[in-house]
């Protein structure tokens, strides 16, 4: 195990763990914990006309809805694409009434080994101590962080999809609410909250590229997928209770890095590191997770070639056989089940029409039409989701039903996101 690794393990067990425990306590209170909402870390590109992206001596105020509940919860922050210590002022949680506003009786501290404030190290996560703070299933939560000093490489996860507010001057963590504040619908420093784990629970990561992030969602309004999913399951009376995460990645590819693609496009932020290269931190290493939803490919697919005002996604020449997917796919099943957690397969979902010049292609076609049939047929799953089946147009199934797709005909719309989570099979979580 790295550095890095052996970090964001001991973060983990200090959220768990009390002072002194008897060996065999520790061992119980190791396992004690689940990830009740989670978000994948992302570098940022320079842009001086984002807010969120020059932060000094301000508050940031951001929400987060979280699937299971809990007497007391843990959060995770998050500066592993930071250059630099990162300095965190104060950090309070409340209830909010609105993207600005809390519950002023429900702020609490929230504290990091019993101190108010903290310097996170630069490519390193931290977890908070457990704060009291009662949340019940699909609640929302406010979380408000103070940066004293200026944030100049900050980690932050762009499709959010939820306002956040960013204050004037000042500690503003223990406001009613933050006035005249500009907002954001990106996130800052929060990559999980976790929750006191109870018996019979399954945690279920949506792991995978922009349509696993909602893209296109309406913001505010939780209408990605696994958001749709939490709320069916909330709904069933006889099931165990589901945690479900969101690691979706917007850009994300299965076999390359960024690389610095992003900026070269002209993009505030990253696609990410491939999925095989984040899989450990971004699924295996959440606490308590029993199950893995993969979504992704097609961007792998679609990159070479594509451009954005002109300048490439990916080398014409980096052309992506359905070969070359599966054979990601085949090493993250094999990762997971050496980790005794079940991988769910989803079909690439269809994007002829995609507002991309170069995206789509009859070949790029074919390759994905050959990794679906491969999804479906090979067994190789510990199940399959067919979303691809659920969102394509009968009559022309390379395009996006036109009632599911958003104007961009890659990613669906608010419809489109709950026919995915109406079709998943909740059996597969048992």
């Amino acid at each position: 195990m790295n550095a890095l690794g052996h970090y964001t393990l001991t973060c983990f067990l200090l959220c768990a763990s009390p002072p002194i425990l008897a060996p065999r306590d520790a061992v119980a209170q190791r396992n004690a914990w689940v990830a009740t909402w989670a978000s994948s870390p992302e570098s940022t590109n320079p842009n001086p006309n984002l807010p969120m992206l020059n932060l000094e001596n301000q508050t940031v105020r951001q929400r987060v809805r979280v699937s299971i509940g809990g007497p007391q919860i843990c959060i995770r922050l998050s500066n592993e694409y930071g250059s630099v210590p990162l300095l965190v002022g104060a950090v309070t949680v409340a209830t909010p009434t609105d993207a600005a506003s809390v519950r002023p009786d429900t702020i609490q501290n929230v504290t990091f080994s019993k101190r108010n404030s903290i310097m996170i190290p630069p490519g390193a996560p931290v977890l908070s101590d457990p704060v009291v703070f009662p949340v019940s299933r699909g609640a929302q939560i406010s979380i408000s962080i103070y940066f004293p000093k200026r944030v100049s490489t900050p980690t932050v996860h762009e499709l959010a999809l939820k306002r956040a507010v960013i204050s004037q001057p000042g500690d503003e963590t223990h406001a009613e609410k933050i006035d005249r504040g500009a907002t954001s619908k990106s996130s800052i420093l929060i990559s999980a909250v976790l929750v006191p784990a109870q018996p019979s629970q399954h945690l279920v990561v949506a792991f995978g590229d922009s349509i696993v992030d909602g893209d296109q969602s309406t913001v505010d309004a939780d209408h990605n997928w696994t958001s749709d999913l939490v709320r069916r399951w909330l709904k069933s009376s006889e099931t165990p209770e589901l945690a479900v995460v969101n690691e979706g990645l917007a850009g994300n590819r299965l076999l390359s890095n960024d690389d610095g693609v992003s900026a070269r496009v002209g993009l505030s932020t990253g696609f990410g590191a491939s999925a095989l290269a984040r899989f450990d931190r971004d699924g295996l290493s959440l606490p308590g997770v029993t199950h893995i939803v993969l979504l992704e490919g097609i961007n792998d697919i679609g990159f070479p070639g594509a451009k954005i005002e002109g300048r490439y996604l990916a080398d014409p020449a980096e052309v992506r056989t359905s070969e070359d997917l599966i054979g990601a796919y085949l090493q993250l099943i094999s990762r997971a089940h050496a980790h005794g957690m079940k991988l769910i397969g989803s079909t690439i979902t269809p994007c002829e029409g995609v507002d991309l010049p170069g995206y789509y292609s009859e070949a790029k076609e074919a390759v994905r039409q050959a990794v679906n049939q491969w999804i479906r047929t090979s067994g190789a799953f510990d199940g399959v989701i067919d979303f691809d089946a659920v969102l394509r147009d009968p009559e022309h199934p390379s395009r996006m039903l036109p009632r599911f797709s958003s104007p961009d005909h890659l990613h669906p719309n608010d419809a489109g996101y709950q026919a995915m989570a109406d079709a998943i099979d909740l059996a597969l979580f048992n």
